[in-house]
């Protein structure tokens, strides 16, 4: 298992055969909310992400419009991958493409690695391939096609016939690692998450598993196996390779050392993949599994998984342009239970942005920061006596610190979040039950009016620091006008364990105007 004190977390790399739709961006936006916690919680953390570019699915999109794989996959990488993430603001610490040198020799080494070690045979395969999946079928991968494909037998994922292959391979012997495999996930219960994605996959491999095979000759786009360059790699396997390629493996041992294992973090659809193959992979080639899989659920658009050939998908940016990354960020991690399936309408967005981020959030910061303006001239008033009102407050604070963690700790986001959320629902009910506007009016009471300004603006710096890594943008906006000093996460006294210490904004701290953190958006 990882050390306490580092995380390092992967996104699957992802096909660019076509541009990315909302159900990339939700992964990619789930790992950067981890690796934010992580990081501004003090932990050595390293976030990865990048493009599978190899294989027969790319080489043929590639061929179809007229291109070069290579020229498909620079297009693809610069004028839409690489774009989605300052799109829905992720901040990874590296990306990484399969067709780069780093990665190509890492995959050669590794592959006569095992081969050396008796690990990779030579054979014949015959079976059904869904291009879409890269992937051989099994019978019960597949259903009956529907509308033009009635008649035919289809991947189950994609709806598309699948093909008959019949080829001279490499195979790398999976087979005998099912028991090592069964081994591995009893004694790490939490390795596969969550427990139904474990279920399925412990019942895959007790059925028995077949020796996988790795190489292709039918087509030529790919990494060539170092002792046959008449094969190219399977791309599965040439792709799995990325989460050790780009630390270091067999190259830069420190490096590696300091980061391996990886944290996981993929769809369920890709899950087999991640949870059998490659422990399996890195078990021949005595290296430590991954410290988790976790398989999310699918977005799914009018009862249907995200697709583009479906005409389901969504590009980021069709909601980003509207509501903004800190929205968009917000809305996927808190409106879908992190792990299950969750359907995505315009109107659910539009619902939760008006009234848990404009009327919520976002008025209740506006609020204070006005009244502080208003009746202490902009700063940040020393407070008086503490009554339960504000004890109440300083309580929810402290435990929403706590239930926050123990849901990231367990990867579940939207848990994390309705914990924090409590702070914001707490200090709108503190706010209308003490009525800071009437208090004023009295010269006796400034002590007490005091008190309950200074209460509302340290609830929202406690605010600020826990949904950075959900709303960065906000989070920073209102970091900034509540006169706190540094930029968030880059002190240790204001890190997400420090969040729930009562008392760190000081008295006498100027405070500046805010702009509303989420505008009013007019229906269409």
């Amino acid at each position: 298992m990882a050390a306490a004190d580092r995380f390092y977390i992967a996104t699957p790399i992802f096909y660019v055969n076509d541009v990315p739709h909302i159900g990339h961006a939700y992964t990619e936006v789930a790992a950067d909310v981890l690796a934010r916690w992580h990081r501004q919680s003090g932990v050595d953390t390293w976030s990865l992400t990048g493009t599978d570019e190899h294989g027969q699915k790319i080489l043929r999109t590639a061929v179809a419009n007229g291109v070069t794989p290579q020229e498909w996959a620079d297009k693809l990488v610069e004028s839409a991958w690489k774009p989605l993430l300052d799109t829905i603001d992720i901040a990874n610490d590296d990306f990484i493409r399969t067709t780069e040198p780093r990665h190509e020799k890492v995959v050669q080494q590794f592959l006569q690695k095992l081969y050396d070690t008796g690990f990779i045979t030579e054979g014949e395969y015959e079976g059904y391939y869904c291009v879409g999946c890269e992937e051989y079928k099994q019978a019960d991968d597949l259903v009956p096609g529907a509308g033009e494909f009635v008649g035919q037998q289809v991947c189950a994922i994609h709806g598309r016939p699948i093909e008959v292959l019949k080829e001279k391979n490499y195979f790398f012997a999976l087979s005998t690692f099912q028991q090592k495999l069964l081994d591995l996930y009893e004694s790490q219960p939490d390795f596969i998450q969550p427990p139904s994605l474990r279920n399925e996959i412990m019942s895959f491999v007790r059925r028995g598993l077949d020796d996988l095979s790795i190489s292709r000759q039918s087509f030529d786009w790919g990494v060539r196996i170092p002792w046959d360059d008449s094969h190219v790699t399977y791309v599965w396997f040439d792709a799995l390779l990325n989460y050790i390629s780009a630390i270091g493996w067999g190259s830069d041992d420190e490096n590696f050392s300091r980061r391996w294992p990886a944290v996981q973090l993929v769809g369920k659809d890709i899950a087999r993949f991640h949870a059998v193959i490659w422990p399996a992979m890195l078990m021949a080639a005595d290296l430590q599994p991954p410290a988790r899989v976790f398989g999310h659920g699918w977005l799914l658009v009018g009862g249907e998984k995200m697709s583009k050939s479906k005409l389901t998908g969504i590009a980021p940016h069709q909601i980003t342009d509207v509501f903004g990354s800190d929205a968009f960020r917000y809305y996927f991690m808190s409106a879908i239970n992190f792990g299950q399936d969750g359907s995505f309408s315009w109107e659910d967005l539009a619902a939760r942005y008006q009234a848990e981020l404009a009327n919520g959030f976002g008025n209740l910061a506006s609020r204070v920061i006005a009244m502080v303006g208003k009746y202490c001239d902009g700063v940040v008033p020393a407070s008086g006596e503490a009554t339960d009102a504000e004890r109440g407050i300083q309580k929810t604070v402290a435990d929403a610190v706590v239930a926050a963690q123990r849901a990231i700790d367990t990867f579940a986001i939207h848990d994390a979040i309705a914990a924090v959320w409590t702070i914001v629902d707490e200090l709108n009910g503190y706010i209308t039950l003490q009525e800071p506007w009437k208090v004023a009016k009295d010269p006796a009471l400034e002590e007490r009016l005091h008190t309950i300004l200074y209460t509302a603006a340290e609830g929202l710096r406690a605010l600020a620091v826990l949904l950075s890594p959900v709303t960065p943008q906000a989070a920073q906006k209102l970091w900034v006008a509540l006169g706190a000093e540094g930029a968030l996460g880059g002190l240790r006294e204001q890190s997400i364990p420090s969040a729930g210490t009562w008392g760190q904004l000081p008295a006498g701290t100027q405070t500046q105007p805010l702009e509303a953190l989420f505008p009013r958006i007019e229906a269409e």
